[in-house]
């Protein structure tokens, strides 16, 4: 796991080693063991590593191989590198190093573009070649690495970050409507390739993206997600489905096991990190490090679920360490998490996620989490209804969707209102030919999209921030492949995760299986009052944003006169959604 960034411009005829060199020093967090900058050609790729496998030096990157005639920067983990690296071997490869980052280089001189269809893993990577001087960028099929970039007429920048990007200099900074809109009305969610940046672009997940030497480029889709029923499947009962769906988890947990490092848990209490360490327990592993964060108690909501998590730890006997938070620190330390996020995140357990990272990081490197299996296995509220929905696109908006147009025309100013172009998004998407019933539309749009661009980036932003590297085993892409297949039913069935829920059964605590479904909770950040309240009115009063002009004044008036009354339907604040906006863009100085 790593942080990489690189300018390509072959035509221009000077260096730009030293805004590669601020771009990769700006990546220090995500990779605090070593650094290397590559120039040649056009080209200068920088990148930071974090050692997980092969620690040696062999290992380090920009990687080159002179006999290839390839540079790679490569950010991620493929897990089924040595097999990999076994079929290379036998025709005829030779290996200088014992990791992972080399069998992707000699992959992509093998196979080409079709390397990526191999690999069983997370990753974003940049490959020149350089007899022809053509730069390849790649991105895993969940997007579970990032890649921003921003490109004009006589170069492409690109880096693991937003962050660093900027760093290139020369990027319009000026406020895209068409992510704004998505931004106050999908949830925060900004589909790829926007980002709330004019002039920055993000590659979406399963593309590859190829920049010629003459200035040329396109772009490859190479795998498409399909949710629904089939009809080799029809027969297959709901026993059969869940022994299916554990067996594959247990593969998915297995492989992510890989390293050169120990590897630990983020042990939430719920039912999908649990699962995990039990089917870790399951395969023998033993002295396992789980840990779980909690906060205070606010608006008489409990702040921690440590009575689950330790129920697990207990059960299974790991090495579990807690951390619990003051209100105090929360406050201090919200700064530091708008500066570790890549994009304006809305969800409130992004400093759950950044405190409990700088905790694990004192003992460990990698950590298995838990994210992906509502959007996978279908969790979440929204989901039941459309079982019976005629229209299933506008009851997915009603359900998700935090405002219509209506209000996000009342609360933004009149140049950036153009169009609703959230959800003309989601019913382009609910058209899709290749869709099946509304909830297995809703479940691709979830998986390929939502989940891509709030609860992965959330996770890959604020444990990169502390030198972490969380592995996702519910988005092991062949155990989506055949979540998509289970029928929808078996998915929604009771609170969600049905078939999930029961295959569980075989592994863990029962009491773990059937409490309340539970959510990473920061109550203080869902009330906001007292302390917060100010934090926030200070932040949207400040002359930037005045000068800004971005939120309606009476609008944003009427949202701190009542924080509690205007809620989304998610249950989250639509003040908080505004004020982290804001505060991103002061952060970042933008």
């Amino acid at each position: 796991m790593c942080g990489f960034a690189g300018i390509y411009a072959p035509g221009m005829g000077e260096s730009n080693v030293g805004r590669v060199e601020r771009m990769t020093r700006k990546l220090a967090p995500r990779g605090p063991d070593g650094e290397g900058i590559v120039v040649r050609n056009g080209l200068a790729l920088g990148h930071r590593r974090l050692k997980v496998i092969d620690l040696s030096e062999h290992a380090q990157q920009p990687m080159v191989d002179a006999e290839l005639g390839l540079d790679l920067v490569f950010n991620g983990c493929i897990y089924n590198y040595q097999e990999l690296r076994r079929e290379l071997q036998e025709q005829g490869y030779r290996f200088f190093s014992n990791g992972d980052t080399e069998v992707v280089l000699k992959a992509y001189h093998a196979w080409g573009l079709e390397c990526v269809k191999r690999f069983n893993g997370m990753f974003a990577f940049a490959i020149h070649e350089r007899d022809s001087g053509r730069l390849v960028l790649a991105r895993d099929r969940l997007g579970i690495k990032p890649c921003y970039i921003a490109a004009d007429n006589d170069r492409i920048a690109f880096a693991s970050t937003l962050p660093a990007l900027l760093e290139a200099g020369d990027i319009d900074t000026a406020i895209d409507p068409v992510a704004l809109n998505h931004y106050m009305s999908f949830h925060a969610v900004v589909p790829p390739p926007f980002t709330l940046l004019k002039g920055v672009r993000k590659l979406p997940p399963a593309t590859i993206h190829l920049y010629e030497r003459d200035g040329s480029h396109r772009s490859e889709t190479y795998w498409r997600l399909k949710v629904g029923s089939r009809e080799e499947d029809r027969d297959v009962t709901a026993a059969e489905w869940q022994e299916r769906v554990l067996d594959s988890l247990r593969r998915s947990v297995r492989r992510r096991m890989v390293a050169d490092v120990p590897v630990g848990v983020l042990l939430s209490g719920g039912l999908d990190s649990s699962l995990i360490v039990g089917l870790l327990a399951e395969q023998g592993q033993s002295g396992l490090s789980t840990f779980s964060v909690g906060f205070e108690e606010a608006g008489g909501e409990k702040g921690d679920e440590f009575h689950y998590s330790d129920l697990v730890a207990e059960h299974f006997q790991t090495d579990h360490h807690k951390i619990m938070v003051p209100s105090s620190r929360l406050l201090e330390t919200l700064p530091e998490t708008f500066a570790a996020m890549s994009e304006p995140m809305v969800s409130y357990d992004n400093i759950g996620f950044y405190l409990l990272s700088q905790e694990v990081s004192k003992h460990l490197k990698v950590v298995q989490s838990g994210q992906g299996a509502d959007e996978v296995f279908g969790g979440y509220h929204w989901y039941p209804p459309l079982l019976e929905s005629s229209d299933g696109a506008a009851d997915y908006r009603r359900l998700f969707m935090d405002r219509d147009f209506n209000e996000y025309s009342a609360a933004i100013q009149a140049d950036y209102v153009d169009s609703d172009f959230a959800s003309a998004f989601v019913e382009q998407r609910f058209a899709d030919e290749d869709g099946g019933s509304p909830v297995d539309r809703a479940l691709q749009l979830d998986t390929t999209v939502m989940l891509v661009d709030d609860p992965v980036k959330r996770v890959d932003n604020m444990t990169m921030a502390w030198g972490l590297e969380a592995r996702v085993p519910f988005l092991d892409h062949e155990l989506v492949e055949l979540a998509g297949r289970v029928p929808a039913d078996l998915k929604v069935r009771g609170d969600g995760k049905w078939v999930l829920k029961e295959a569980a059964r075989q592994v863990i605590p029962h009491q773990v299986i059937d409490r309340p479904k539970g959510y990473f909770p920061v109550p203080a950040l869902k009330y906001i009052e007292g302390p917060y309240l100010e934090f926030v009115r200070d932040a949207l009063n400040d002359s930037r944003a005045v000068n800004r002009g971005l939120f309606k004044r009476d609008y944003l008036k009427m949202l701190l006169d009542n924080p509690k009354d205007h809620i989304t339907p998610l249950r989250g604040s639509k003040l908080w959604q505004v004020a982290l906006l804001e505060l991103w863009l002061q952060t970042h100085h933008l």
